[in-house]
């Protein structure tokens, strides 16, 4: 931002030295007349005054630089950047070395208007003046950049058929920054009617989308404006950016709200230390409802406008974390969207290599837990105009953008594209499931839990619907997921998901019924798991047997039977071996947590109680398993 502000206040250097030393490149009075006016009206704002006096300068002698050159620089700062290119050419023309300024500004405009061939020589030729200022060096460095990747990206062009959303989404107003939930039920996104901006909401029905709706009268106001949001995947939260309201912080400040209903809540400003008395927008959250990124020019940051992050804790939001230098730059990032996966980060950015103004890039995260350094998206999904506002379906190959380029309904309509598979996140699929209770079927709240079993780590954590019961989270593939559900008063549900080798994209849909802490009721432990033919307990076992832990200590008095079963591969005394022992290695594991041995018994029953036909490979895997009953109460 420094180095913009210093070329900007560059513009018009030229005037006040000429002014002091009256020696011009023409002695035509009336050309010299007409400059002294245009300069007048430069002090006064006038440009479009000035603009015509310098015309008339010209007219009078086409040979005044000084006029050629002002007169560029003019148009230039008005983004009249065809006609500024004119006249910094014929300043050229006239003589190469009037001003070495004239190849700095020439490039820059030059990327402007997509003109990269010529403006990656201008630029050359720039940097080949001796005793340049440092901030200007690395401008016509960073410009130079930007032309020699645009002319490779051109050449080769990414897939990009952006398809418009249709009447259902777009009108004759700005419609933009459009947000889905995971299973793509529900879009989001603001419309702007008579310079107010407000959400409004498109349902899917039928794989398609249905006449979008006014959001809430919680949500937006008449007197502010809303925009910018983030949606949690299972669209239960709503993350917005509020501008100059009331119960704000700064200029704009970060809202949450929470589904109630088939209404929102009143929204809550999410104070210090997100907040501030500064500029904080554009709010992106994590998949695990853990990580909130966001847009801010707070103290502290590379440049203008850099990309923030905050990690929820007990307390609250904690202390915001920079992104760091292979997010942001010294120039401007804005737009993050963390995807489903958690792990592919999209943004817009003015600073990285790109085809003029802002682009948009992805990054990822390394091994090492860093964001590695951004990639382009391309050409022509990037253009030497501004793109920002990217979202994906939690699938990753559609992405939605807004854009006022192409044959819409009139200025910004919302659009949607197939994303080139070279930029797009890791396969995230989701579970969506309804909890009630195992008796009367009716909805329950419940602790629902999804761990990544490879570290205990949990990827999800939140509570089913207290009205529906339902629920909705998002798993990547490449890693095993162990699901739990829990309540008091109730037998905990246990389920496993392996997307080890998981390629395709269909989600897991549930019921999970959880049944009441009597004698005779069963849960299957689904995320124990053993060594074919042995009985030492994996590591990935630890999160389940933490839950079971945690349930008799919340139910002392209970006493349970821990049972082992195989399938019917082997011989039935061999099986009821590895049974027992398997059912007397989770008893083992219990005691030496401290659980009372009194309180359990194991036993293995082999073959003899399948659950399944054992016909195919998963009916044998589904009778491979480890339970637990109540047997006191």
């Amino acid at each position: 931002m420094k180095i913009v502000i210093l070329t900007i206040l560059s513009i018009f250097l030229s005037v006040t030295v000429w002014a002091q030393q009256r020696q011009y490149t023409t002695t035509n009075k009336e050309a010299i007349k007409y400059f002294a006016i245009a300069n007048e009206k430069l002090d006064d704002h006038l440009y479009d005054e000035a603009i015509d006096n310098l015309q008339k300068a010209i007219g009078e002698d086409s040979k005044f630089i000084e006029a050629h050159f002002q007169l560029a620089d003019v148009l230039r700062s008005r983004h009249i950047f065809k006609t500024a290119i004119e006249q910094y050419l014929k300043v050229i023309e006239l003589n190469p070395d009037f001003n070495r300024s004239v190849y700095l500004k020439l490039g820059e405009i030059e990327i402007n208007d997509a003109r990269y061939t010529q403006a990656q020589q201008h630029l050359e030729k720039y940097l080949t003046y001796p005793n340049l200022t440092a901030p200007n060096t690395v401008l016509a460095q960073k410009y130079l950049a930007d032309a020699k990747f645009s002319i490779q990206a051109m050449q080769h062009p990414v897939a990009f058929k952006p398809v418009n959303m249709g009447p259902e989404i777009n009108t004759t107003n700005d419609e933009y920054l459009p947000v889905a939930t995971a299973d793509e039920s529900q879009l989001i996104f603001t419309r702007k009617i008579n310079n107010n901006e407000d959400f409004y909401k498109s349902i899917k029905a039928n794989g398609k989308w249905q006449t979008a709706t006014y959001l809430s009268d919680f949500i937006n106001t008449e007197k502010y404006n809303e925009g910018a949001q983030s949606i949690s995947q299972d669209g239960k939260y709503l993350f917005f950016t509020g501008c100059n309201r009331p119960d704000g912080m700064g200029r704009c400040d970060i809202y949450i709200s929470q589904k109630k209903g088939d209404d929102w809540s009143k929204p809550i400003d999410l104070t210090s230390p997100v907040n501030t008395t500064g500029w904080e927008a554009q709010p992106s959250i994590s998949a695990d409802g853990r990580t909130l990124y966001f847009v801010s020019n707070r103290n502290g940051g590379y440049g203008g406008y850099d990309i923030w992050k905050s990690k929820l804790t007990d307390k609250g939001w904690g202390e915001p974390e920079n992104m760091g230098p292979n997010i942001n730059t010294a120039y401007n990032e804005q737009s993050p969207f963390i995807h489903a996966d958690d792990s592919t980060f999209y943004f817009s950015s003015s600073g990285w290599p790109g085809l003029g103004n802002k682009d948009l890039f992805v990054s990822r995260l390394g091994k090492d837990g860093k964001w590695q350094k951004p990639e382009n998206l391309g050409y022509p999904i990037n253009t030497n105009g501004d793109e920002n506002g990217l979202t994906l379906t939690a699938y990753g190959n559609y992405a939605f953008f807004a854009s006022d380029a192409l044959n819409g309904f009139g200025g910004y309509d919302i659009y949607t594209f197939e994303l080139p598979e070279s930029v797009r996140p890791h396969v995230v699929t989701y579970v969506k499931g309804n909890v009630a209770d195992a008796k009367t079927k009716q909805p329950l709240e419940a602790a629902v839990e999804i761990i990544d079993l490879q570290n205990n780590i949990p990827v999800y954590q939140d509570y089913s619907d207290a009205d529906e019961g339902s629920f909705l989270a998002t798993i990547t593939s490449g890693k095993n997921y162990g699901l739990n559900i829990s309540k008091s008063g109730y037998l905990f549900y246990s389920e496993n998901f392996s997307l080890v080798g998981y390629k395709n994209q269909k989600p897991f849909n549930l019921t999970a019924l959880l049944s009441p802490i009597e004698v005779g009721n069963k849960v299957i432990l689904k995320n124990i798991f053993f060594d074919t033919n042995k009985y030492d307990l994996k590591t990935e076992s630890k999160s389940e047997l933490s839950k079971l832990i945690e349930f008799l200590g919340e139910n002392p008095t209970v006493r349970i039977e821990i049972s082992g079963h195989t399938d019917n591969v082997g011989g039935e005394q061999v099986n009821q071996t590895l049974s027992e022992n398997r059912a007397k290695a989770v008893y083992k594991y219990l005691i030496s947590n401290n659980v009372a041995p009194a309180r359990l018994v194991f036993k293995g029953y082999g073959e003899t109680q399948p659950i399944a036909p054992n016909t195919t490979d998963e009916e044998k895997a589904r009778n491979r398993r480890t339970e637990f009953m109540i047997i006191a109460k």
